[in-house]
């Protein structure tokens, strides 16, 4: 079982976010549990921001241990036929394509989405299995 992770989750675990931090790591451990844990290049771009200079951020992913994975020509693709339905729906910008990339690498890599962010994402990617672990 494959789950890729987003941005909100890695957040409120390495931030210790004092409201989802706890429902966040045991969403993270459980998932383990049932197989690998993937971020994708936008995920881990966002996520090493909150780090700073050095291999802190690194070393980070290789503890929970997160695996680097790199959009496919699918996904991307994917993303930008989501992303016109938006804009074509009267999607305003709040949206960035960061979200539409993270969603459609999910649903071509992974078996399901650790997220926060679940109707964004049942929205535009139907047929992606949502993990929300403050649901």
């Amino acid at each position: 079982m494959i789950t890729a992770v987003d941005t909100n989750i890695l957040l409120d675990v390495f931030g210790a976010d004092p409201k989802f931090a706890p429902a966040s790591s045991e969403a993270l451990r459980s998932c383990l549990r049932e197989g690998a844990l993937v971020a994708s290049e936008v995920v881990w771009a966002e996520t090493a921001t909150v780090f700073g200079e050095g291999g802190r951020f690194r070393d980070a992913m290789d503890k929970l241990p997160a695996t680097f994975s790199p959009m496919t020509e699918e996904a991307a693709t994917k993303a930008a036929q989501a992303w016109r339905r938006y804009r074509a729906g009267g999607g305003r910008r709040d949206r960035i394509a960061a979200d539409f990339l993270i969603g459609s690498h999910a649903l071509v890599t992974a078996d399901h989405l650790l997220t926060r962010d679940r109707g964004f994402y049942r929205r535009y990617f139907s047929g992606l299995r949502i993990i929300d672990p403050t649901a």
